[in-house]
């Protein structure tokens, strides 16, 4: 799958896709980060090397009101949503392998080991209230 760019036309796409308990991986940046624009490089060999999983580019900024209250801290930040259930949500290092081995450990689990992690932390609960792109999209 090709990268999805998040715009005001294409929110049902990602949602279907969330809707249909697929797994999505959403580089959370903003167009002035120089650091996320060189990241995009590095996103796009991820997106290639998986092409069962749909990659999302959102910039906080075109897409405020989707993610405008999530607090991000820091470009390149990963967002990572299997279905209804996030279980990843940081920023990231620039490196393809750290990116692509956290995901490869999220994508390992199953259904109930990722539920079950969702429930774990505090963190991890916040992700699901704050983070949860599916929510996000059908309720803007």
């Amino acid at each position: 799958m090709r990268i999805l760019t998040l715009d005001h036309h294409n929110h049902a796409q990602l949602a279907d896709i969330l809707s249909e308990d697929g797994w999505v991986v959403a580089c959370l940046c903003a167009a002035w980060c120089g650091s996320c624009r060189e990241y995009f490089a590095n996103f796009t060999a991820l997106a290639q090397r998986h092409p069962q999983v749909q990659f999302a580019w959102i910039d906080i900024e075109d897409q405020a009101e989707l993610v405008g209250d999530l607090d991000i801290d820091n470009f390149p930040t990963l967002l990572i949503q299997r279905g209804d259930i996030v279980t990843f949500l940081a920023p990231v290092e620039m490196d393809l392998r750290l990116a692509e081995r956290i995901l490869l450990a999220q994508m390992s689990k199953s259904a109930d080991e990722l539920q079950s992690e969702a429930q774990s932390s505090e963190e991890r609960r916040l992700w699901q209230q704050e983070g949860n792109l599916l929510r996000r999209l059908t309720n803007s």
